[in-house]
Order: C-alpha cells, then structure tokens, then sequence
C-alpha cells in the first residue's frame, strides 16, 4: 500500500478536474490528477472500422477505449473516457449560460430548481476558461470558411422562420456564431471575436505553442498539431489537435507549473473513497495495463493502490461522482439525502434535416449541405424562453447545425442498399459483355461514376443538435450495485413537443425533409452528450449535495466539480459553465489554503 500523500487528489481529467488541476497547481499545491482512460496524443484516435469498434470503455470486457455509453429506460448517454474528459468528443462549443436562466426557487410542475449561483458570480470565471481554451469564432469572413454550406443554410432558414407555417410567431429567435475551441490561426489570440491581419485563420496550418503540450513533454520528442482542417472529426477524436482539448491546454499548462508541477496519473480508475481520522481523505484506485485490451478481466482482483489527500475532488462526471458516492456511502453516512438528485439531459435532442432542395437553371435539385466540411458545429439558432421576458414562450433552447466525418457520409450512402445493388448490378453487367466480347468499349470511367451514384443523400442532409432547459426531475441510484437512472420524458414533453415544432420549420426553411431520431421516435428515449446532475448544488444539505462553493455539505475538504452539481439544465452546451463552476470552487480552496 502507497503512503504517498497530497495537498489535494483529483479524481477526473474533464472540465471539473482539469481546470482543478491546473489552479490548484498553479497556486503551489501538490495535486495528483487520476484519470481512469488513456492519454490520446496526436494520430491516435483510431479511424479503422476494426478499430473503432473497439474504441469503448469497458476494462471488464477487455476495452480501454473513449467512448462510455451508457442507456437506461427514458435516457441514453455518450460520455468519454480519456486524459481531458468529454472534451476529447465534444464539439467544442464554448458558450455562457443565458443570464436570466438562473433560476431561483422555482417549483415548475412539481419539480424544484434554484441555482445559489448567478451570471455574476460566474463572469470572471467564464473569462478565465475561455482565455485558457483559446476561444475563437469560426471565421465566415474569409475562404473557404465562407462558403461552409449547413452555416449558410441555418443562417437562411433563421431568417424565414417568422413565415413557416406552424412556427408560432411570438416565438423569438436569432442566428448566433458560437464560440469555439478550436484553433484556425496558428497564434493564440485574446478574444474570440479578434481577427487579426497578421494571424490569419489558415487550413492545416502548424500551430504555435507558448511551451510543449502534455504529449510532447511525455514522449520525450515534439508531438505538433495544425490549425483546423475543416474535416468534421471532432467528435471522434481530433487527429491534428487542432481542437483545444483540456489536455493540450489546462492539463498542459498544470504539468509546468512551479514549483509542484500536477502529477497526471492515467488508466488510474478509483473504486474506493472514505474520510481519514483528523484530517483528510484516503483514495483507493486500480491501474489498469493496456497489455490487457481484448481479454475479460475480473477488475475485482486488481490490486488497489491507496493515497492520501488534505483535499479531495471529484471530478468524475454526472454519472461517475454520484456512483462514486453511493457506492461508497458506508463511509460518508452523513451524506445528504438529495445525492442521486435533480438529473436531467440539458433538453438534448439528436434531429436530422434530409434531403434539402434547390431550384438551379429552372429545376429542382438537391442543396449541397455537406455536413462533413468545417468543425461539427459553427452556429446556432436560439429559441427564446419566458425567463427572457419577451412573453409567454415555453422553455428555450438552441439548435446548432451538427456535422459528421467523412467516414459517416459513405455509410449513409452505402446504407441505401437498394439503390446501391441496382447500380452494381448495372456496372457488373457492363462489366461482363466487355469480357465475353459482346462489348468493345474497355473505358469503364463513366460507369465507375455511376456505380458511386449521385451521392444526393449524405450531400443534402446534415443533422441537427438542440440543447434547453428540461426538467430536472431524474434520480440517479444503485440497484444491485449498478448504476440505474429513473428520469423520463413526462414532464419534459411539452419542451420536447416545440423542439420537434422547430426542428420541422427549419427544415421546411430550406425545402428540406425533418427526420426525428429512432430512439425518440420509437422509444421515447431522450440521448444525449451533456448528461448533468446527480450531486446538486443547494444551500443546504435538504436542498442538494454540495454547496454553491462545491464542499459536500457535512464533510470538510470534500469537493465536487463536474457536471453532476449543476442543479438543472445549463441550457445551452455546458462545458464553459462547468469549467467556469470548477475555476470558481478553486479560487475558494485557495483561499481556504492561504489562511490555512
């Protein structure tokens, strides 16, 4: 057993523990990051079909992979698991929570929501992780960003919503660009909104670093990365590094922090948390060995490795924290009741616009959307709320035009059977008289053209991501020491209803067809990348779990710093919020630290 102790131990590299990480380090702590994942450097994220299908966690199983799904009765979820967290596939929004969608003491339908924390106790700390993420707007002023087809389509039909009919006209709304951490010039610049001259945003482009990143530092060589190559794998993994994920900005600049660097430590997953006498807190976690990927392990017979912490933060994500707890609550018997509290799915919904069509030269044709060129999503538009003032609107939301990988396109394409074994059999036939001698003409180009077909599917189609305010009205629990969750779609519907309105008038603004997803459609079943709560912060211990300084109500030094304590939707994609919770919660420790 390990007798290593220190000032604070963080348990999981997302935007919760990373930005920890880095504070804390920054302010002389000795912090210990433990990351349960991988660490994924430049050229490795897989792209073989034989690869990604491996590309899951499940250490039990023999996976030691990024993606972590995870489906219960009225919701699924996609997490991630690797060293930065959900921000190795999110699709890089950066974006504030509206101001006026602090709720306060509000009992909407039965369900209870108040946030202890404003927009102003967060401003500062929305500024700090944007300047750290490198935040910049996609750059539609120049080429060939300016002809980004589904940016230009949802800014078109954002302008005619007002006359579709069935958008109900005291619906407000706006196109808005959206901020992204993702890098198209080569320097970091100060604000998102900045364009410099002698900064241009250039295609794959290699980027300038102010000191090495994490991969580099550990691989002993340089390990670069490029501006953004417009290719729209961001959410399986950014092969360039062109996104700004947490490890290449706050995990990178917490390992070169003096004069205690953060001690990243990864395939380090925590089974065991209990409260040490006097002071502290003991962590037991099991390190996995990727020599042992594709074999089923007993996990159970791994050995534990134990450290001590003065602090200990868990930053695990809005299912690991609250499973972490429960699963641990022998040890913590004061916890608060609420624990498992106030889950809910950010008003998430996964949509399709297909089949979009234009007139040109006095015909009907398919619109080029092509959702594979650009990052995965460049823009939004945002439905209003009753919060805002503007009337009686219902709940808000965002719409923001999703993209997918080229790899994507081709299976959709391939995916219409039918049409695809009409024009091989066309191409097989030819192919054939040619052989036999009833055909002299040996140049196939045309037909090998053919065979590929018009490919007006994948081409005119793009999805469409919403993001709102939900109810928060789940339970996250264990039975038979699994996770299980009872949110349902009930008391959401009638958000979830308007969402499908807009999703359809959308499509209609651009000659489009609205395609709902099977899982909604079919199963009522809400999936979604932002899961939140499960440990809410309050301002008491009746209320939630922790409070608005993130300290587990009854333990001293015990934090945490994720998504879990959000005590309701964010709204829009809630990475910055988070990020922006964990910065303040830090600046709280530190304190506490100073007049220690």
């Amino acid at each position: 057993m390990s007798s290593e102790h220190f000032d604070a131990v963080i348990i999981g590299s997302g935007f919760g523990g990373s930005v920890m990480a880095f504070r804390l380090a920054e302010a002389g702590l000795r912090v210990c990051l433990l990351e349960r994942g991988k660490a994924y450097p430049p050229n490795s994220f897989p792209r073989a079909p034989y690869d990604l299908g491996k590309n899951f966690w499940d250490p039990s199983e023999g996976y030691y992979g990024m993606f972590d799904a995870w489906s219960f009765k009225g919701s699924g979820a996609l997490v991630s698991s690797g060293l930065g967290g959900g921000s190795l596939i999110y699709a890089n929004i950066i974006i504030r929570k509206d101001p006026k969608w602090f709720v306060k003491e509000s009992r909407e339908d039965g369900v209870y929501e108040s946030w202890p924390v404003g927009y102003d106790d967060l401003e500062k700390h929305y500024e700090r992780v944007e300047k750290m993420m490198n935040v910049q707007k996609y750059p539609l002023k120049h080429e060939p960003y300016n002809n980004t087809p589904k940016t230009l389509a949802m800014i078109e039909a954002e302008q005619k919503l007002s006359s579709i009919p069935g958008f109900d006209p005291k619906w407000t709304h706006r196109w808005i660009p959206l901020n992204l951490a993702v890098s198209f010039r080569t320097k970091h610049i100060a604000h998102p909104d900045d364009d410099p001259p002698d900064n241009p945003a250039i295609v794959g482009a290699q980027l300038q670093e102010d000191f090495p990143n994490y991969h580099t530092v550990k691989a002993g060589r340089e390990m670069p990365r490029s501006t953004c190559r417009l290719c729209g794998e961001c959410d399986i993994g950014c092969n360039y590094g062109s996104k700004n994920t947490l490890d290449y900005t706050y995990i990178t600049a917490a390992i070169h922090q003096k004069p205690h660097p953060a001690e990243v430590r990864t395939l380090c997953e925590v089974k065991e948390l209990a409260p040490l006498d006097g002071k502290g807190y003991a962590v037991h976690y099991v390190q996995h060995d990727l020599k042992n990927a594709g074999k089923p392990l007993e996990i159970k017979t791994l050995p534990r490795i134990k450290i001590t912490c003065d602090r200990l933060i868990i930053g695990a994500g809005t299912f690991g924290s609250p499973y972490l707890l429960l699963s641990n609550r022998q040890n913590f018997p004061k916890l608060s009741k609420k624990l498992g509290s106030r889950f809910n799915v950010n008003g998430d919904l996964l949509s399709f616009i297909a089949n979009s069509m234009e007139l040109k030269n006095g015909q009907c044709v398919p619109r080029r959307l092509d959702p594979s060129f650009g990052p995965v999503i460049t823009s939004a538009i945002r439905i209003g709320d009753t919060l805002d003032g503007d009337g009686d609107q219902g709940r808000g939301f965002y719409v923001e035009d999703g993209g997918n990988p080229y790899l994507m396109s081709w299976i959709s394409e391939i995916a219409g059977v039918p049409a695809f074994l009409a024009r091989g059999l066309k191409f097989l036939k030819l192919a054939a008289k040619y052989r036999i001698g009833l055909s002299n003409d040996a140049d196939l180009s045309g037909e090998v053209a053919d065979l590929l077909g018009p490919a007006s599917a994948s081409m005119s189609s793009f999805p469409i991501l919403t993001m709102g305010r939900d109810y928060p009205n789940g339970n996250l629990y264990l039975k038979g020491g699994r996770l299980e969750c009872d949110w349902e779609i009930k008391k959401s519907q009638e958000y979830f209803n308007r969402v499908v309105r807009v999703g359809r008038s959308i499509a209609k603004a651009i000659n489009a067809e609205f395609m709902e997803n099977p899982a909604y459609e079919f199963l009522h079943q809400v999936l979604t990348a932002h899961p939140l709560g499960g440990c809410p912060m309050a301002d008491n211990e009746n209320e939630g779990v922790v409070s608005s300084d993130g300290e587990v109500f009854n333990y001293s030094g015990l934090y945490v710093a994720d998504g879990s304590i959000m005590p309701g939707p964010v709204g829009p994609n809630p990475s910055l919020t988070i990020g922006a919770m964990s910065d303040r919660i830090a600046d709280h420790i530190i304190a506490q630290q100073q007049r220690s």
